[in-house]
């Protein structure tokens, strides 16, 4: 029977698969559920948790792990004896040959002194293993705050999501010269990583998809003027910028990729940046775009794509894109 004082260590360990089953549940709770508990609760709790879990094993005077007694029991040695061997020996009395039992004679000097065995280990050893352990839960549960608490287009309210897109598809149609729509494929039919696209549209039509990470870029940027990827957000306004062109009409993605690189700083500074901000972004994609060359040279923007080139949309202008 397990004694009573390590009941509440194995209470702590029950506690701690509950929290992380209450974690797992939260991620996938509603937004309106996950926005009402912040996201240091868990960790809080976590580490009240250990605390009390490491103060049960210091108070505990039985050792973390209770190591299986394999020597008979008092009533198996009252039965059955001790299992010891009595050790006998011959000494001479008066002249004569005695044998001498020398357990009796062991009995009768008394008990041997305790200092066989190892001794017990002192608390602060005992700790070890616990602190080892308290430390490992927590990183797992930090790990999974980190993980769980990452934003996305999920994460919005169906309102949010459709003044992102209604947003989003105004900007579009700015580019386009004419009305169209953009829609956040959350299926993944459209775009995506098995589509191998980041957006897609028709030529000359009214409607393109985009990736829901590249749209909860574009929100971001335009709801609350964040930006926590500088490439991630550049990406974001290009593709939507090449998609408005091939609204427009034009189907070379060549031709399309480097008028959506200069129409993406207009399209940029509208979602909120300054006009430097925006100016960098976009040539970071076009040096992205020169370097990955030979992985899609369908993309590759023209020769004539430079300052004061064939395909400048601001010739007047000196400074590209």
């Amino acid at each position: 029977m397990m004694d009573g004082s390590r009941n509440p260590v194995r209470l702590f360990r029950r506690l701690r698969l509950v929290l992380i089953a209450l974690l797992v549940a939260w991620f996938f709770s509603p937004p309106s559920i996950r926005d009402g508990i912040p996201l240091w609760v868990p960790f809080a709790v976590a580490l009240g948790l250990e605390l009390q879990f490491l103060a049960a094993n210091y108070r505990s005077s039985a050792p973390f792990f209770r190591r299986d007694d394999r020597r008979p029991g008092a009533a198996d040695r009252e039965r059955y004896g001790d299992g010891e061997v009595a050790e006998w020996a011959i000494v001479d009395v008066e002249g004569a040959p005695h044998w001498i039992d020398l357990t009796e004679a062991d009995e009768e000097a008394g008990p041997r002194p305790a200092t066989a065995g190892r001794p017990p280990r002192s608390r602060r050893r005992r700790l070890v293993r616990p602190l080892l352990e308290a430390a490992a839960v927590l990183a797992v549960v930090g790990g999974l705050v980190l993980l769980l608490g990452r934003d996305g287009w999920d994460d919005l309210d169906a309102a949010d999501r459709r003044s992102a897109e209604a947003r989003i598809s105004a900007e579009a149609s700015t580019v386009a010269g004419k009305p169209v729509r953009v829609g956040c494929d959350t299926s993944g039919r459209r775009v995506g990583a098995v589509q191998h696209a980041d957006g897609v549209a028709i030529v000359g039509g009214a409607q393109a998809y985009l990736t829901p990470e590249l749209c909860y870029a574009l929100h971001r940027l335009a709801s609350d003027g964040d930006v926590p990827s500088f490439s991630e957000t550049a990406r974001a306004i290009a593709v939507l910028a090449h998609e408005a062109w091939h609204l427009r009409g034009v189907g070379a993605e060549g031709v399309t990729e480097c008028y959506a690189l200069q129409s993406g700083v207009g399209l940029g500074r509208r979602l909120g940046l300054d006009e430097d901000t925006a100016h960098r972004m976009m040539r970071s994609q076009l040096v992205a775009n020169q370097l990955h060359r030979q992985g899609s040279a369908e993309y590759v923007v023209p020769s004539d794509c430079v300052n004061r080139g064939r395909y400048d949309l601001r010739p007047n202008v000196d400074r590209f894109p």
